[in-house]
């Protein structure tokens, strides 16, 4: 059984959601955001404090995205990885990886310098510089989806990767400015029932265990 350590909305919502889509068994633990500073004892088992974190065997994961492509290649086959031997195989990658090194992360500096600090910590222009460097990378998915529903031919773990970049900037006010390109393949995600599914799970997890919610 896979074991997922996992924020409600977080960066670890890339590997429910993937769950969902696989229709893998899997157990959910919530912590509280941020884990590091209000779970002290996940400390034990992740000496990061980051989520997610997840559990497989002897297996032990802490990169969302690499998440993804780890449960594709090892219980696929899936549709949800594209084949060393096919045309897309090297853009699938690209787009995998660039959902969080490119996309979200300018969104936790803007996360943190306009919430998470304390009041006299935060900082307006570094706010306004990284939602301005997130958008402006954004241009690439704009042109990618424009008249398509996937960045790929087929819906793929890719989609999952920078979908959880469309959410995170939805939960931090950036989404008001997304292209009508980018609106679109969004609103599309949303519909899938993997999706639906994956925010229904953490909803759930987080009142069966207690854990407040964080939107």
């Amino acid at each position: 059984m896979i074991t997922l350590y996992h924020c409600e909305a977080a960066r670890s919502f890339r590997p429910v959601w993937a769950l969902e889509e696989m229709g893998l068994p899997y157990e959910l633990k919530m912590l509280p955001f941020p884990p590091r500073a209000l779970a002290k004892e996940y400390l034990g088992l992740n000496p990061l404090g980051t989520i997610p974190f997840m559990i497989d065997g002897d297996t032990r994961m802490t990169e969302s995205s690499a998440i993804g492509h780890y449960l594709a290649t090892r219980y696929g086959p899936t549709p949800l990885a594209v084949a060393p031997d096919e045309p897309e195989y090297g853009a699938f990658l690209n787009w995998l990886y660039f959902g969080e090194a490119t996309l979200t992360f300018p969104q936790t500096l803007v996360l943190r310098y306009g919430e998470l600090e304390p009041p006299e910590r935060r900082n307006p222009q570094v706010v306004a510089d990284y939602a301005k460097w997130f958008l402006g990378r954004l241009r690439a998915v704009e042109a990618a989806t424009a008249g398509r529903a996937s960045l790929c031919t087929r819906f793929t773990m890719a989609d999952i990767s920078v979908g959880y970049a469309l959410l995170l900037a939805e939960r931090i006010g950036l989404a008001k400015d997304f292209g009508p390109a980018v609106t679109a393949y969004w609103q599309g995600l949303q519909q899938r029932d993997g999706f639906r599914r994956a925010r229904a799970a953490e909803k759930q997890a987080a009142v069966d265990q207690n854990v407040p919610a964080r939107i």
